[in-house]
């Protein structure tokens, strides 16, 4: 026989009820078996012919034990306890049992007999299962029942209807839910959207038989128009052994408390990534409103006081100012039924900053004691990175203003050329760097072009740079070739490393360099000199980009050279490089970051540079609104680099423009050069100068003759001024000194300074050249004669 389905008085299932529990009949007179199950069989693996017409006590693995068995019995009709039983094959099984009288006035089998030996009708259903089973029921039941006795995490039993059967607690215990559940459905409790996404999951578990885990979801009854709450639910099906499912159970645990914790979290953090951007107030408020609106918000806006906006000093937190801009504002306009806004104020550091506002509709919940807190969290923290910000740009206002005091104009007209440029700043910390680029104006109508790049970025960079332009025009004005200038610079910087690093060997000052040390100097510097007289342009480069040239045809190309290394790491030669340049071309002189600004290569950069100049119409446009395309966007404070970017238009002097003589070293020539000089000038029509030029010409020829020899060059040249130049065979570099007045000589070079605006002299292959620049009698033209406007 097998166990029925049988409940106990608490309403729970039996562990005897269930079809693993084997079932004996036993006559309550004399304890014999008259009944043996099929469980009973396969339980202790002993057949009904082997057990039945014997006594009960037969089948304990010690019989012995038969009055500790039926000491366990209690009062009630009924009684269970534990046995060991033996089993069929030799072996021991322990057995939880349960008896139970099937008539009354059934006596325990161990009751006295009446008259003649036997008890009549007196029978015992004995049911029996395994410990270990019993033991797992008995802690399945406790772990259910405890289960539903606990309230932190709720429980609910859905049938195959998914109407609710059992809950342990209040399923929304905060509003609109009746005490009573059972029979409810989902919609009957909660908004449409929010019960349809619940018994959605609940039907896909029911159907599939798939647990899901984990599913979270916000919960609003039916008059919650508010934030509701918010839940997380694990669901699981219930089944029959061998039937259809019996419904659902879902563990819900209230996560609203943990959730609004979380949005605070990503809210502070959103809030601190968004202050931390930038160092610009207006950026940092910008950024923050996109934070506040919709996190926080419908609608916020941030004012700040002027003096943080300026890098000033902030009024202090009992002087609150009464001049606000309004710097950022997100959102929809508050509105009618809008929510009273909240505020909070920005303090840092002892001092007023500003105040950040929110408002919220009508659709949204009221702002609470917890928004207001975080709003003032988030403002305190604004507070810190504006007043952060406005200590930059202080700082940054102060080092752009020495950096753009250390570079010169950004353009120029000279007799060579016309140029522009454009600086951009970098994004890096400091704002400024070593970026620079000069014209400078040499002897003959010719001009220096030069661009460089010191290594770093900051304070340290711009006064390294401030230097460097210096040293290269005072080696400027010693009109030396580029290379040479290039080594005289290199020699300048190693020791500028030095006296930062001290005393390294070579090859650690190199490392330095190239890797930016902290304390190293290092740079790049790209030299040129271009002469309008012959049309050509001489360049060295020290690890420099190469200059693009766009000539009058539209041609374009970036002039061939062999870059010697960067400044500071010394080693190496610096090599020139000669070139032919028309009028009217463009040079363009640029640092890398012009070239290196994107994601590509150096190659993609400098092929994106030549389709930007070509674009810009770089040969017919005014250059400054050639360099505004080229750079355009490209954002100044946001470059991972300084960008600079220098372009000038050459123009050149007329053959008409100039004279060239080349006279003996004779003393009888000076005079002749006298007469040469002053037929020129009356051709030129400049009858003004001959006296004064004569002069410089009569002092600066004999000198020559009388101490370089010969053959001596003369040349004159019309170009924004009357140029003189005597040329010797002697690299004695001529000296201005002031004779005494018992002496003969000593006053030629006295007497050339005295008629001459600027005078010189300089290095040649072939010796030395001494030049003087006189002004026109009248105001030059800003093109000399001969030259059509470039």
């Amino acid at each position: 026989m097998r166990g029925e389905h049988m409940r106990g008085s608490d309403g729970y299932q039996s562990p005897f009820a269930t079809e693993s529990t084997a079932g004996v009949l036993v006559d309550a007179a004399d304890g014999t078996v008259l009944g043996w199950s099929a469980e009973a069989e396969r339980m202790l693996g002993l057949a009904a012919p082997e057990v039945c017409g014997r006594p009960v006590r037969e089948l304990l693995s010690d019989p012995a034990q038969w009055s500790a068995v039926l000491a366990q019995r209690d009062d009630g009709p009924s009684w269970v306890g534990r046995v060991l039983l033996r089993h069929g094959t030799d072996g021991e099984l322990e057995v939880d049992f349960r008896v139970m009288p099937l008539d009354d006035g059934a006596g325990p089998a161990d009751s006295p007999a009446p008259a003649g030996g036997r008890r009549e009708g007196g029978r015992l259903l004995v049911l029996g299962a395994p410990t270990a089973l019993v033991s797992k029921w008995r802690q399945d039941h406790a772990f259910t029942q405890e289960l539903f006795l606990q309230d932190r995490i709720g429980l609910a039993v859905f049938d195959e209807n998914l109407r609710l059967l059992r809950t342990n607690s209040h399923l929304l215990p905060y509003t609109g839910v009746p005490e009573d559940l059972t029979g409810f459905r989902m919609e009957d409790l909660l908004q449409p959207e929010d019960a349809h996404s619940i018994n959605t999951h609940l039907r896909e578990v029911l159907d599939t038989g798939v647990p899901r885990f984990g599913m979270e979801t916000r919960v609003r009854t039916l008059d919650d128009f508010g934030d509701g709450r918010v839940m997380m639910f694990t669901a699981f099906r219930l089944q029959e052994p061998q039937g259809p499912p019996l419904g659902v159970t879902i563990a819900f645990t209230d996560m609203t408390d943990f959730d609004r914790a979380r949005r605070r979290l990503e809210v502070l953090h959103a809030s601190t990534v968004a202050l931390g951007g930038s160092l610009s107030v207006t950026r940092i408020t910008e950024d923050l409103v996109g934070v506040l609106v919709p996190a926080l918000a419908d609608a916020a806006a941030i004012d700040i006081t002027t003096a943080v906006l300026t890098g000033d000093e902030p009024a202090a937190e009992h002087e609150r100012p009464t001049s606000l801009r309004r710097t950022a504002t997100a959102g929809t306009a508050p509105g009618p039924g809008s929510r009273p806004p909240i505020s909070a104020p920005m303090r840092a550091r002892g001092s007023y900053l500003g105040t950040v506002t929110v408002w919220r509709g009508p659709e949204r919940p009221p702002f609470d004691e917890e928004n207001l807190s975080l709003l003032q969290e988030i403002a305190s923290r604004a507070a810190l990175a504006a007043d952060n910000a406005r200590r930059y740009t202080r700082e940054h206002r102060a080092a752009v203003s020495l950096q753009r005091s250390l570079l010169p104009p950004a353009a120029s007209d000279t007799v060579a050329a016309q140029t522009d440029s454009i600086y951009l700043p970098t994004a890096a910390a400091g704002g400024v760097g070593g970026d620079w680029f000069d014209v400078i104006p040499l002897s003959s109508a010719r001009v220096a072009l030069v661009v460089g790049d010191v290594v770093g970025h900051g304070l340290q960079a711009s006064a390294t740079m401030g230097r460097l332009r210096t040293a290269v025009r005072a080696l400027a004005d010693l009109d030396v070739d580029p290379e040479e200038l290039l080594s005289h610079l290199d020699d300048l910087v190693s020791q500028l490393t030095v006296e930062a690093l001290g005393e390294p060997d070579e090859e650690s000052v190199r490392d330095d360099v190239e890797l930016g040390a902290p304390g190293a100097v290092g740079a790049t510097c790209l030299y040129a000199v271009y002469d309008p007289v012959s049309s050509t342009c001489v360049l060295a480069s020290a690890g420099h980009p190469p200059p693009a040239v766009v000539r009058p045809d539209g041609s374009f190309e970036y002039v061939e050279l062999s870059p010697g290394p960067p400044l500071g790491v010394g080693g190496l030669p610096f090599e020139p490089v000669e070139f032919e340049v028309e009028r009217g071309s463009v040079l363009a002189l640029f640092t890398d970051g012009l070239v290196e600004c994107g994601d590509g290569d150096l190659d993609e950069g400098m092929a994106d540079l030549r389709d930007r100049l070509l674009k810009a119409d770089v040969l017919r446009r005014p250059l400054k609104d050639v360099g505004r395309d080229v750079t355009a966007g490209l954002t100044p404070g946001r470059l991972p680099d300084d960008v600079t970017l220098l372009l000038a238009r050459t123009r050149t002097v007329e053959p008409a423009d100039t004279a060239t003589w080349q006279l003996a070293a004779d003393p009888q020539e000076v005079s002749r050069a006298r007469q040469l000089v002053a037929g020129q000038l009356a051709v030129w029509g400049l009858d003004e100068l001959v006296f004064p030029t004569e002069l410089v010409v009569s002092e600066l020829v004999t000198n020559a003759v009388r101490y370089a020899g010969g053959p001596v060059g003369l040349r004159l040249i019309r170009a924004g001024a009357l140029i003189c130049e005597v040329s010797d065979p002697s690299s004695t570099q001529p000296r201005m000194r002031r004779a005494l007045a018992t002496e003969e000589g000593g006053r030629g070079l006295f007497l050339v300074a005295q008629v001459s605006s600027r005078w010189g002299s300089r290095y040649t292959r072939s010796g030395k050249t001494i030049w003087s620049e006189q002004p026109f009698p009248e105001a030059p033209p800003e093109v000399p004669p001969g030259d059509a406007a470039a």
